[in-house]
């Protein structure tokens, strides 16, 4: 009875804890080919049909990142004819699909172990679905928890996303390490090493699909389909009956018109989301992520180091996305997000300055702290968060979907700008990534709406206000 009236925590965060399985398998999908690519590459670059060039391989290495495009424009569409619900399981299946068609790109149509173009675009096809189960785990993962959470603690649990995905990239760190020391040889990397790197994740991805269909479709989707009765069994389960009546009639009374097109509140409010999802990138965090030991080399370290460092750093991504799941609720979204982006803007000057003085030593892995440090306690989480939750009930999805897709785009661009313009100049490369800090600090000052407590029903009035 005590379950009913007050709603079930326990609930709660079983439900929470099956979505965000969702973000681990975002980063797991985006850091398995890190462990991979060079087999990968060693095994292609033997085919006799045609030369595995390094442009090739970069376009290999990256495949999966147009596929996250593509499930991010689709994301919105998704969400809103088959439910947050079933699109996260459609993602699960794309993950599975991916993971074994890249285990074994040469089922029913290649000779197995014989690279051709053919099974570079065979390969590259199935990375490319794996893509598309990221760009939509990462819009609809935050868009289920947000719809799910009560407003007091939903920053608290679409922040858990974000450690989930910085989990799953340490999880397949870890997985890849393993597997490439249990080989016997190290020329089995070429020939199936590689191979079970990408094949592990299979077995996430069977697991969310299977946990998914155990966990309810969110309270917003069923009133926006008709299913009150549904809906108010899942807020009160949640909830307790105190509450779930009075948010079901919240929920009605913004959803009293259809499907409304996206700039139905005005231009501004979908700006506000892009905008979001461009200074997230733009700062240079995955610059950061995915070149950290190159970034290390560069600096002095030895290869060796160069790995333990990277490790350092993946330590410190994790502790200080705690901070921000603890602090979110109760100091807010804006100032995390100015606070973060100072600490960013700081950490990059000074690497900026090193850089230009060519002076190596623990500094430079120190303001590489501060700076992830600042990201993971403010953007990493908080992004999300606001883009999960900034959005009137009536346009969520779709704009959900723009944002996520300007997210991705943008990481493709400054991940493949990075290499170009640190060949002109380290030193400069870091001062244009600083310039975006500041740049943030002065959107997020005039342009972003504190959410910290509001209902989602709320942000209609918001952006109505506007």
């Amino acid at each position: 009875m005590e379950q009913t009236t007050q709603g079930s925590r326990a609930y709660l965060i079983w439900i929470t804890f099956v979505a965000v399985i969702g973000g681990l398998l975002f980063g797991y999908d985006t850091a398995v080919v890190s462990g991979a690519e060079q087999a990968l590459q060693q095994f292609f670059q033997s085919a006799q049909d045609f030369n595995y060039t390094s442009f090739l391989h970069g376009i290999t290495s990256s495949s999966a990142l147009i596929g996250c495009v593509i499930g991010g424009f689709l994301s919105g569409w998704v969400a809103n004819h088959f439910g947050r619900r079933n699109a996260l399981i459609l993602a699960s299946v794309l993950f599975f699909l991916s993971a074994m068609g890249s285990y074994c790109p040469e089922f029913l149509f290649f000779e197995k172990n014989t690279p051709t173009m053919g099974l570079l675009i065979a390969f590259n096809g199935y990375r490319i679905l794996g893509g598309i189960g990221v760009g939509l785990a990462s819009a609809i993962c935050p868009m289920y928890i947000a719809e799910i959470a009560p407003a007091k603690i939903r920053g608290t649990l679409v922040s858990c996303n974000q450690f989930a995905i910085i989990f799953g990239m340490l999880v397949v760190y870890f997985v890849n390490y393993m597997i490439k020391n249990s080989l016997p040889a190290q020329e089995m990397m070429i020939s199936i090493g590689w191979r079970r790197m990408f094949v592990s994740e299979a077995i996430p991805a069977a697991l969310f699909g299977l946990l998914l269909l155990g966990v309810p479709k969110t309270p917003r989707f069923l009133v926006m389909t008709g299913k009150d009765e549904q809906a108010l069994k899942v807020l009160t389960r949640i909830n307790g009956t105190q509450e779930a009546s009075d948010i079901l009639a919240e929920i009605k009374s913004t959803l009293t018109e259809k499907q409304e097109r996206v700039f139905s509140f005005g231009f501004i409010v979908v700006l506000v989301g892009m905008l979001l999802s461009f200074f997230q990138q733009a700062v240079g965090i995955n610059v950061v992520l995915y070149y950290a030991p190159r970034i290390f080399e560069n600096m002095g370290a030895s290869g060796d180091v160069a790995m333990l460092q990277t490790v350092v750093m993946g330590i410190v991504n994790i502790v200080f996305t705690l901070v921000a799941i603890f602090t979110v609720d109760r100091i807010g979204r804006k100032p995390l997000l100015i606070i973060g982006s100072i600490g960013m803007m700081t950490g990059m000057v000074a690497l900026a300055a090193l850089s230009f003085a060519d002076t190596i030593g623990i500094a430079a892995l120190i303001f590489i702290i501060i700076y992830t440090a600042s990201f993971m306690m403010s953007w990493g989480p908080i992004c999300w968060v606001l883009i999960s939750e900034i959005f009137p009930n009536t346009i969520r999805g779709k704009a959900v979907a723009i944002a996520v897709a300007t997210q991705w785009i943008t990481n493709y661009l400054v991940s493949s700008t990075f290499l170009p313009l640190s060949e002109w100049s380290i030193g400069g490369t870091y001062l244009i990534y600083a310039l975006f800090c500041l740049l943030s600090v002065l959107f997020v000052w005039r342009m972003v709406p504190e959410t910290k407590g509001k209902t989602l029903e709320e942000m209609t009035q918001l952006w109505k206000r506007k």
